[in-house]
């Protein structure tokens, strides 16, 4: 069976807060759409659900790990408590309704520690979800990576947990980029890098070796900048406790590439096939493709057929630890 490791959904409640706030989801910027094609569904009401579950039967899915990547990442402890609790109670109920086809990534209300130890504690405890989601950057402007955050690293090390990474929106914070409107189209694979170099710097994936870390769009660029690492980094970042490519191969990666067989095939050279799970960014590539052709485009590649089927039908469920 096909598990999604990469699908959003907004959980109604959690909207509903954000309207009264004068919030909105995407920092503002709405998913995009096809011409003539209506908005796929993206909520959790019953009808989008069902619409959902039509989909992933057309694409041969079985189930979808849900996430919210914005997170409720705001100056106000309770207030970001009230958002994470409201996401995760809502991915917790569909799961428990559905729970042979969805799965779910519970946010933090970051960056408060202390809070996101707890929540973390209920969605993991008592609500059953499958691991942790966090932003490439947190209020938009600080790294996950920063020693602040350890305990949540100890913490997941601890279970044995899964973190996924996924960006964040804010295009680096570079007017170079987000100037030029390139935020998503260019920022979100650099960000993607981003977070993975600055784990390697902090050598995170190194001290914390029971924490399974899964990060979007084949890690961005990442795949093609490892000999330059090994090469570049060591005389210039203090610290590194191996060379960045056997850290970068300790993680995992999505197969979300816009249907590229060039990145397919670097991602899979780069890492191995045993580390790439099989994704969507559903709904967002819905604006160019069908859901069903998200993960055959493996298929058509030139990869080992053994290879493919790993990715397909057996990575994710390992590193989730599902059934398979």
């Amino acid at each position: 069976m096909i598990i999604d490791a990469h699908a959003h959904c907004t959980p109604t409640a959690y909207t509903e807060k954000l309207a009264r706030a004068g919030g909105a989801q995407r920092n503002g910027e709405p998913y995009p759409t096809r011409p003539g094609v209506a908005a796929p569904p993206r909520s959790d009401t019953p009808a989008d659900i069902q619409a959902r579950l039509k989909l992933m039967d057309e694409a041969g899915v079985q189930m979808q790990v849900l996430s919210q990547p914005a997170g409720p990442y705001v100056a106000e402890a309770a207030e970001a408590v009230e958002g994470a609790r409201l996401i995760n109670d809502g991915f917790a109920a569909l799961v428990s309704q559905y729970p042979d086809r969805f799965a779910a990534y519970a946010v933090l209300p970051l960056p408060h520690v202390q809070e996101s130890v707890r929540e973390m504690e209920r969605a993991l405890d008592e609500l059953g979800l499958s691991g942790v989601i966090m932003a490439c950057s947190i209020q938009r402007t600080r790294s996950p990576a920063e020693p602040e955050f350890e305990p949540l690293y100890a913490e997941l090390d601890r279970r044995g947990g899964v973190l996924y990474f996924h960006p964040s929106g804010n295009g680096l914070c570079s007017p170079l980029l987000n100037d030029y409107g390139l935020t998503y189209a260019a920022g979100a694979p650099m960000e993607d890098t981003t977070i993975v170099t600055h784990l390697m710097a902090r050598g995170i994936p190194v001290r914390y070796p029971n924490l399974k870390i899964v990060v979007a769009h084949y890690g961005g660029a990442l795949p093609m900048l490892l000999h330059r690492l090994d090469h570049e980094a060591p005389p210039r970042v203090p610290g590194l406790l191996e060379p960045p490519s056997a850290t970068a191969r300790r993680l995992y990666y999505d197969t979300v590439g816009h249907g590229s067989h060039a990145a397919l095939l670097c991602a899979w050279k780069a890492f191995g096939a045993d580390h790439l799970v099989a994704g969507s960014d559903y709904p967002v590539l819905l604006a160019y493709e069908s859901y069903r052709q998200n993960f055959f485009y493996l298929r058509e590649s030139l990869l080992p057929p053994e290879d493919v089927d790993k990715i397909l039908h057996h990575n994710a469920q390992i590193v989730l630890g599902l059934p398979h």
